[in-house]
């Protein structure tokens, strides 16, 4: 176990290295590499080149150089936006350039929340609309009930300054009492902090990108994501 390392292949953009860093227990190396940078003027536009297998050659194979356990790559609308086919491309990219387990943020999601056993699901997200309809037909397809999406279409130079207690509020007004479970899309989101306690204040599972990114890397590796109180974590 002290030997173990894993990868994290994120979008140039991603701020929240340190984050995901809480889910890993001691003794497990994490290795962050980044994708190269793509224009960033239309949110649609930016996460459908993120998409593109091509943008991961270089950091995957820099992160296999390391022999990682496993690799994910970290990005929620990027694995989402081209739907489940796309989402099976990227980790299938990811295998062939040298990851012995490859798997993306939109899938772990999917993981995720089949785990805790949720059929109908309240998702919050920061994205411009036409990126959250995507993510409505994704999640639609993998069989879950939207009880409601609720977009809150930040830019990208936004959501880095998004704080905790902003991220609790916007699940509490996502929430439906119908769902079974709170989906927070976005791993430019802070979660960390917020999942435990409103998962007590809801009643249900709050799951997040991120989160669900390092449950299900960890898993992959044979280990297993640290974060107190997290009920996925007790799945």
């Amino acid at each position: 176990m002290d030997d173990l390392r894993v990868g994290v292949v994120a979008s140039f953009d991603f701020t929240r290295d340190d984050e995901i860093r809480r889910w890993v227990p001691d003794g497990i190396e994490l290795d962050v590499r980044w994708t190269a940078a793509v224009p960033a003027d239309d949110n649609l536009a930016m996460v459908s080149a993120l998409a593109g297998p091509a943008h991961l050659a270089a950091p995957v194979r820099s992160l296999c150089a390391g022999d990682p356990a496993a690799v994910a790559y970290a990005c929620t609308a990027c694995s989402f936006v081209r739907g489940a086919a796309g989402e099976r491309a990227l980790r299938a990219a990811m295998t062939s350039w040298g990851a012995r387990r490859a798997l993306t943020t939109s899938g772990a999601a999917v993981d995720a929340l089949r785990s805790v056993g949720a059929r109908r699901v309240a998702v919050v997200h920061p994205y411009a609309p036409s990126v959250g309809r995507r993510l409505h037909t994704y999640l639609t397809e993998q069989g879950f009930q939207i009880t409601r999406i609720t977009g809150f279409a930040l830019t990208a130079d936004e959501v880095p300054a998004v704080q905790p207690d902003e991220v609790a509020d916007l699940i509490r007004e996502g929430d439906t009492p119908t769902a079974d479970a709170v989906f927070v899309s976005c791993t430019g989101l802070p979660t960390y902090d917020a999942i435990t306690p409103l998962e007590s204040e809801l009643g249900k599972p709050v799951i997040t990108a991120n989160q669900a990114t390092m449950w299900a890397l960890l898993r992959a590796a044979g280990a297993k994501a640290t974060g107190p109180g997290q009920r996925l974590l007790a799945s």
